[in-house]
């Protein structure tokens, strides 16, 4: 019994243990703390994985993954990975429309639907019946007074957002599953509002989607992309995209989102499926609740409309001050965001089955984003949540490092490749912001494997020699622009993948890898040449031929076989210890198949 206490209570610590001690990113002794305080918020709120990123001044000084990024629980959770922010998604539209504001294109105080309004079109206007929907403003849809309230319920429903079921749109709309974000708008508009626009406050995600189809129809382009082109790459962020319903059409370096709900699938199959995929219709979410963000370009996004002197900002002051301030002096919601009593903090959370996020902006110059992938339900959980920023701040008791780990924004391009022989291949490129490029290669396959910051590789250029990146290899790194790749094999596909890289002062001598939107490259290598050899014809049987000296002279020598054929097809097979054959080996082998054939 005692030995059986003994064996049960070594397990527990070594799972413990290795709970406690699943981080990744770049470690700083003095920040430990930091560290501690976010695994001891996961153990006691059991989240599966959690990554935080912490900024001062403008400079990334803290990025640490913590537990797993996979259902299975085998991958660590990275810095790099791209996690749902759910309702985090708000503050991008608002800063959109701010931005929009700014260049003209939209009114705060002008109506939204109408003949007069920015959605003029017959699809909504059609089933309109509630006449106080032609009161509302931008304003108030940024302000979440637009009238409707999603806590009163609708058709014998317990709510009104119809984002909590689709498949009673679907059926009422008369459309198609998965539903459209129209359709859920449509839906809504023809339900009415809850109370008139403007005279009260109610959280509303209806109100960010319809900012969004205001932003689609103003600049004639869809929601994603204008804020691609004209919020994020301004910002220098690249990890940033709309998130997907299935598991199966996940991002590169998405992580996986942990839920014990089911519900019936949004797609209408009848099948009962985890809330995080395919109960929830995310894709129809996507201005209120559908961007995914690393944590540390979610900081990125923030330091861009922060007000702060140490980045530039996106919006002018004047934009600025008007996002932060609510209409009503005693409202924490301005625009988009959470504020408290002096304007001197904001915030904001995001919630969905699987994931929780909390971005959050100081007057003393911290900015601080952690993105998880589990949740749990009592309003302390979320308490605890707002206040683990804090907490790592008291913990590192000011002493952060001296770097910026924040990777270089602008990618390599025009990624090239010549064969020059069957076996080798040269590789060049326009350098990006970075002060080195890793160019990674695999054979039959796009490179998946990727490299983690403060990890340096050695890189070869015989193929297969540099360091390893799962199956790939790592074949040049550094500052140069072009390189050649030798002891490739002859006939095989090839997949490359340029990562632009910061390793200097400014980064603590770290290296830091921009794994966002690398240029990528296919070629193959041309097939080894193939011997073709003619045979001669045999003498017929039973007659022999008297050789005279003469016609001894004229008997040809055996020679080198002369005509060559490239067969595209044809590859030299590799030595059994799995290198090229060596050259004078091959043609050897040809000489001998010449002589054979000859004789």
């Amino acid at each position: 019994m005692r030995k059986w206490i003994t064996l049960v209570g070594a397990w527990l610590l070594t799972t413990l243990t290795a709970a406690t001690a699943q981080t990744t990113g770049i470690a700083a002794p003095q920040l430990a703390g930091c560290d501690a305080a976010v695994q001891e918020f996961m153990q006691r709120w059991d989240i599966p994985g959690a990554s935080v990123a912490i900024s001062k001044d403008g400079r990334l000084v803290y990025e640490r993954g913590f537990g797993y990024a996979d259902l299975a629980r085998t991958e660590p959770m990275r810095p790099a990975h791209l996690l749902r922010v759910a309702s985090v998604s708000k503050p991008v539209t608002a800063v959109a429309i701010l931005k929009l504001a700014e260049q003209g294109r939209v009114a705060l105080n002008h109506r939204v639907f109408g003949p007069e309004g920015y959605l003029q079109s017959a699809y909504y206007l059609d089933v309109i019946q509630d006449k106080r929907i032609y009161d509302i403003t931008v304003r108030q849809l940024l302000e979440h007074t637009g009238g409707w309230n999603r806590n009163a319920g609708v058709d014998n429903l317990s709510s009104s957002d119809p984002i909590d079921f689709p498949l009673h749109v679907a059926r009422t709309m008369q459309a198609s599953n998965p539903v459209a974000d129209t359709t859920l708008l449509r839906f809504v508009l023809s339900r009415g509002l809850n109370f008139a626009p403007g005279s009260r406050f109610a959280y509303s995600n209806m109100g960010y989607l319809v900012l969004g189809k205001i932003i689609e129809q103003v600049t004639g382009r869809p929601y994603a992309a204008w804020v691609q082109d004209n919020i994020f790459r301004p910002a220098d962020i690249l990890e940033a995209h709309l998130g997907r319903n299935l598991l199966t059409d996940k991002q590169e370096r998405e992580a996986e989102y942990f839920s014990k709900r089911v519900s019936e699938s949004c797609y209408g199959t009848g099948q009962k499926v985890a809330m995080p995929y395919g109960g929830w219709n995310l894709e129809a979410m996507g201005a209120h609740g559908g961007w995914l963000f690393s944590a540390r370009d979610l900081v990125r996004f923030m330091l861009a409309v922060d007000g702060n002197p140490s980045r530039p900002d996106l919006l002018t002051a004047t934009s600025i001050d008007t996002m932060t301030t609510s209409d009503e002096p005693n409202r924490r919601y301005a625009k988009g965001w959470l504020v408290n009593k002096d304007r001197s903090t904001w915030w904001h959370t995001g919630s969905l089955d699987g994931t929780a996020s909390c971005v959050v902006r100081t007057a003393a110059g911290y900015t601080w984003a952690i993105l998880l992938n589990g949740r749990a339900v009592p309003n302390r959980f979320w308490h605890d949540l707002e206040e683990l920023g804090w907490d790592c701040l008291r913990a590192a008791d000011n002493r952060w490092p001296a770097y910026d780990l924040f990777a270089p924004a602008q990618n390599a391009s025009r990624l090239q490749a010549k064969t020059l022989s069957p076996t080798a291949a040269r590789l060049s490129w326009r350098n990006g912001s970075g002060t080195d490029r890793l160019l990674i290669l695999q054979e039959q396959a796009p490179v998946t494997e990727l490299p983690q910051d403060g990890t340096n590789y050695v890189a070869a250029t015989s193929f297969g020699q540099g360091a390893s990146l799962g199956r790939a290899a790592v074949v040049a790194a550094g500052p140069d622009s072009l390189v050649t790749v030798r002891d490739l094999l002859p006939g095989r596909t090839y997949f490359a993948r340029l990562v632009e890289y910061r390793q200097d002062t400014i980064t603590g001598q770290h290296p830091v890898y921009a794994l966002d939107g690398n240029p990528v490259l296919e070629f193959r290598t041309p097939a080894q040449p193939q011997v073709v050899a003619k045979a001669t014809k045999p003498a017929k049987r039973g007659k022999t031929t008297r050789h005279t000296a003469s016609t001894r002279r004229r008997s040809p020598k055996p020679t080198a076989p002369a005509a060559v054929k490239v067969d595209a097809k044809a590859v030299v097979p590799a030595a059994s210890n799995g290198e090229r054959p060596a050259a004078q080996s091959y043609w050897a082998r040809l000489w001998s198949a010449g002589l054979s054939l000859l004789k």
